[in-house]
């Protein structure tokens, strides 16, 4: 009798943690028994425990219950409170009748998703990123207690999280059937752009490049190059978008100041998108890739979503 009332009390506990109002923060996994199947429809925030401390997550469970996601990756200046995606684009309403749950990690800012060789020297960062890490091993087992599969996944991102997306999709085929890069910079090992990224970690939150990957010729360059691991991707249905450069009615609030730079840096993500494009076509690989009318600017690569939304759903079996 003790043993089953002692069951009981687990189920009650992990309804608790998992039935929260909307927006509730809860900060621990599903106690008791595995739940099989993910909560229909609703959004939550929920807490996870990494590596690198406690890191907030957004969730929008999938319409149906079903054990499919969507990774979302933010941008090089990701907020520490809330991803991007959900406060520049319409990407909660546009899925909210589909059976995929989307996912939202927060924060991460200058991190380019990936375990760093130790914390940046040059801003007094308490502990090393480990994005990988958390978004491959312990991000999947948090939301297998919520019916959310390890497997049957898929990983997008804006500028850094674009590259960042089709890097973890390649060394972790197991986990990914869909990447997908809006405006990514997709060959950092290219010659002098590896001082681009140097130059943006500096310029958002004063990080160190060589505390990331070392110094150019370090291997881990080499790994977190898309375009220089493009055989990885063999067989794993992609998405590739940039824009031209050219400016449009999106661009209006931001200012002239902000659209010229955006203007700017969309160019280069177009030279690294056919970059891209043109090594997986000679490796006969297949890949959508689009360049389109477009800046460095969030309502863009709404848009970018928007057209990988159906390839997505296919991939995932989740409409």
């Amino acid at each position: 009798m003790r043993r089953r009332l002692r069951r009981v009390a687990a189920v009650v506990a992990s309804m608790l943690l998992t039935t929260g109002a909307g927006g509730a923060v809860v900060s621990a996994a599903p106690i008791g028994a595995p739940i099989l199947r993910a909560p229909a429809g609703g959004y939550e925030e929920l807490v996870v425990p990494s590596h690198m401390g406690p890191i907030k997550i957004q969730v929008q469970w999938a319409a149906r219950g079903g054990s499919s996601a969507l990774y979302v990756l933010d941008g090089l200046r990701a907020p520490h409170d809330h991803s991007q995606w959900t406060s520049d684009t319409d990407v909660l309403q546009r899925f909210a009748d589909d059976n995929v749950t989307l996912v939202f990690p927060v924060g991460g800012n200058s991190s380019f998703y990936t375990d760093w060789y130790r914390p940046s020297s040059t801003n007094d960062q308490a502990s090393a990123y480990r994005w990988e890490t958390f978004l491959t091993e312990e991000l999947p087992d948090f939301l297998a207690g919520y019916g959310v599969s390890r497997t049957d996944k898929a990983i997008v991102g804006a500028s850094m999280g674009g590259g960042a997306a089709l890097t973890l999709a390649a060394h972790h085929r197991d986990q990914f059937r869909f990447a997908g890069s809006f405006s990514g910079f997709l060959n950092p090992t290219f010659p002098l752009w590896n001082e681009a990224v140097r130059a943006a970690l500096w310029d958002e939150g004063r990080f160190n490049v060589d505390d990331m990957w070392g110094p150019v010729g370090d291997p881990a360059w080499s790994r977190n190059d898309p375009t220089v691991q493009a055989e990885l991707l063999r067989g794993l249905p992609m998405y590739v978008s940039a824009g031209n450069g050219t400016p449009g009615a999106p661009d209006l609030p931001y200012g002239a100041g902000n659209t010229v730079n955006a203007m700017g840096l969309e160019a280069t993500a177009a030279v690294a998108a056919r970059m891209f494009g043109d090594r997986v076509a000679a490796l006969g690989i297949p890949a959508r890739v689009d360049i389109v009318n477009g800046t460095h600017t969030w309502p863009y690569w709404g848009q970018a979503l928007a057209t990988a939304r159906p390839m997505i759903l296919d991939a995932l079996g989740a409409h």
